[in-house]
């Protein structure tokens, strides 16, 4: 069993550097440095051996702390996150993660924060879409990959909200559709993004719909931080929608949305 595990993951290996061979170019191998460790490598065989990851495809994005592939999986096209653990930047992982109660027994090893990062973006999906939230679906997390639905098609992602030019008409409907998720978020998930931007949202071309993407950092509302969190995703989306002529004042926006709260706790 050892030599097949062994045998299963030399070939994964040998498929990654196929990639590296296919794209040559140096930003793409950039993207593959420091990611296909032996540890991560394992994992990847695990998935594969579960049914999970058939095909390993090119990379989707680059981030401080992640990198994200598209992938074959079992039906249909999946995303591949992994969390670099040689070279992420976890200190910053440390204040989200800190304070937040679900996961107060989490040792302060670099890799125990990173599986745990791993888990709590998989939870905090799970959370979003339950309360109504168009996110990626989350399949599974295993070590510091989560694997979970390619939002895009064709093999091409969605583009994030900074490239889409919009009519002020959807404008206003896209920011009044960001604006009440944020709402179901605090409300109905009890989280709040935390890094909430033009970055961290998806259109989806054919509706205008947005995506929320990149929610490892989503805090609880009982996070000490929660509040500021809160305040300035709120800023981030009023300052950019002010191009399209939407101007609205980012305190009286996190009142609202935080009186639906006391409103409800009084009901109770």
């Amino acid at each position: 069993m050892k030599k097949e595990v062994t045998n299963k993951v030399k070939r994964i290996d040998t498929e990654v550097d196929r990639l590296r061979m296919r794209h040559k170019d140096t930003d793409t191998l950039k993207v593959t440095d420091n990611v296909f460790d032996d540890p991560t490598l394992k994992t990847l065989y695990t998935l594969s051996n579960k049914g999970i990851l058939k095909a390993m495809g090119g990379p989707i994005s680059t981030g401080k702390e992640a990198n994200v592939f598209l992938a074959e999986g079992e039906e249909q096209d999946i995303a591949i996150k992994i969390y670099r653990i040689s070279s992420s930047t976890f200190n910053s992982m440390e204040d989200y993660i800190l304070g937040d109660p679900r996961f107060r027994n989490v040792r302060h090893s670099k890799r125990d924060i990173i599986f745990a990062w791993t888990q709590k973006e998989q939870r905090n999906l799970i959370r979003a879409k339950e309360a109504g939230i168009r996110v990626p679906e989350p399949i599974i997390a295993e070590r510091n990959i989560l694997v979970m639905e390619f939002m895009g098609e064709n093999e091409k992602p969605y583009p994030q909200l900074k490239d889409i030019k919009l009519d002020k008409e959807v404008a206003r409907d896209v920011y009044d559709t960001i604006i009440n998720y944020m709402d179901l978020l605090y409300n109905e998930a009890n989280l709040v993004h935390g890094d909430l931007s033009e970055y961290n949202i998806l259109i989806i071309p054919a509706t205008n719909e947005a995506v929320f993407i990149d929610m490892g950092q989503s805090v609880t509302r009982e996070h000490p931080r929660s509040r500021e969190f809160m305040i300035r995703d709120i800023e981030n989306i009023v300052r950019y929608f002010k191009k399209y002529g939407i101007n609205e004042d980012p305190h009286e926006l996190y009142a609202a949305i935080r009186d639906k709260e006391e409103k409800t706790q009084n009901t109770d």
